[in-house]
């Protein structure tokens, strides 16, 4: 869902930026998709980066995190 006048968090755009090694292993595996999905499973498994570092990137950067209202009437 887009709000006009933003742009969403682009998928990986903190891993490449923060040049995850795993991430930068990643890009260069995109014609083995075998392999890529092999060393992918290390990404939600044994991520080398935490959350918090994770939301300070997003914060540092300017985005913007969220939720419809409709979460809040459950």
């Amino acid at each position: 869902m887009s709000i006009e006048g933003f742009v969403e968090y682009k998928r990986r755009e903190f891993c490449n930026d923060v040049k995850c090694p795993v991430q930068m292993q990643l890009n260069t595996l995109k014609d083995k998709p075998e392999e890529f999905e092999r060393v992918r499973q290390t990404c939600s498994i044994a991520c080398r980066f935490t959350t918090w570092q994770f939301h300070h990137w997003l914060m540092e950067k300017g985005y913007l995190i969220l939720k419809p209202k409709r979460f809040e009437e459950m």
